[in-house]
C-alpha cells in the first residue's frame, strides 16, 4: 500500500512540477493524473496493490469535502453578495458537462454500433 500511495503521489507531484515549471492554468494534480493514466495504458492497468490502494481511498473520499465546507461557513458573506456569478457558473458548467457527456456517448454508441471493418 506504501508503494501505491507513493506512486500517486509522486505523479501529483510531477503534476505540480510541470504546472509551475510551464505556468499552466491547470492544477497540478489534473496534470499528474493525466500522465498516471498514460503510465497506466502502457502498462496495461493498474497493479492489485494501486487498485486496492484507490479503492481504500475512494472509500474515504467524503472526508476530502470537509474543507470545502469549513471555506463555505468562513466565506458565507462573499458567497451572499456574489451568489449570481457563481450560480451562472455553477448551472453553466453542469449544462455544458451534461451536454457534452451526451455528445459522446452518441459518438461512442454509433462506433461501437458499426465497428469499422478492416480492408
Amino acid at each position: 500500500m506504501l508503494q501505491a500511495l507513493t506512486l500517486l503521489l509522486v505523479f501529483q507531484l510531477v503534476g505540480e512540477v510541470i504546472v509551475r515549471a510551464f505556468a499552466l492554468p491547470v492544477p497540478g494534480p489534473v496534470i499528474g493524473m493525466a500522465l498516471l493514466f498514460a503510465a497506466l495504458m502502457l502498462r496495461g492497468g493498474p497493479s492489485e496493490s494501486l487498485r486496492d490502494t484507490a479503492g481504500s481511498l475512494l472509500q474515504h473520499l467524503s472526508l476530502l469535502f470537509v474543507p470545502a465546507g469549513t471555506g463555505v461557513i468562513l466565506y458565507g458573506s462573499r458567497l451572499a453578495e456574489e451568489w449570481l456569478p457563481l450560480t451562472a457558473a455553477l448551472l453553466g458548467s453542469t449544462f455544458l458537462t451534461i451536454a457534452l457527456t451526451a455528445l459522446l456517448l452518441r459518438a461512442l454508441g454509433k462506433r461501437s454500433r458499426h465497428p469499422e471493418r478492416p480492408s
